[in-house]
């Protein structure tokens, strides 16, 4: 039932998870025809929200804390609501691929599995900064989930962050750069649906 209830948000907003990725889904996709409804504007820019807030798995308040917080700073506004998603240390453990899923590492840092800084931290929504260095708990590199890490099979680690996988620590050494060229998503959507 979870399956299908991520399949119908993925025909609607695009591949927000990880299970819309694959070659099987993307087929039954082909054979559908059925004729969508034009969209108005405010229908455009709810969209373009609830594909953000699905993809990293936040509530409606962070995300709506995300944007007011980016208008108000003195950083493009659009790098910084990226900065702000990216940044958080869910976020952060399925990027490095200790997780399959944003959801999965959500859990992790939840249960303790993770050290922040040579801390044992809790807090998924935590925003990591540069210097920051991140590791799995001692404790914890047994388990089945850090055990299986293969290495061929992990995603391309970006360049704002460092870590040994023989060692599962690293470090952030930058703040993320929105790229143009690669984001899917339209933040001047998103921020026009919260300050109209």
């Amino acid at each position: 039932m979870a399956k299908i209830k991520k399949f119908k948000k993925c025909r609607r907003f695009g591949s927000i998870y990880e299970k819309c990725r694959s070659a099987k889904f993307a087929q039954s996709e082909q054979k559908r025809t059925k004729k969508r409804a034009r969209l108005t504007e405010f229908g455009i820019q709810l969209i373009e929200k609830q594909k953000l807030k699905f993809t990293y798995g936040i509530s409606e308040k962070k995300l709506k804390k995300y944007v007011f917080e980016a208008v108000d700073s003195n950083i493009e506004t659009y790098q910084k609501i990226y900065q702000n998603l990216e940044t958080r240390l869910d976020n952060v453990i399925y990027k490095l691929g200790l997780a399959p899923t944003r959801a999965m590492a959500r859990q992790i840092v939840s249960h303790g599995h993770i050290t922040l800084n040579g801390r044992k931290f809790n807090i998924p929504s935590y925003e990591v900064k540069p210097g920051d260095k991140i590791g799995v708990r001692a404790g914890s590199k047994d388990i089945k989930i850090f055990e299986n890490i293969d290495k061929k099979d992990l995603p391309k680690l970006p360049k704002w962050l460092n870590f040994d996988y023989k060692k599962l620590e690293g470090e952030v050494v930058a703040l993320p750069e929105l790229d143009p060229k690669t984001n899917e998503f339209n933040f001047q959507q998103v921020i026009e649906f919260y300050t109209r």
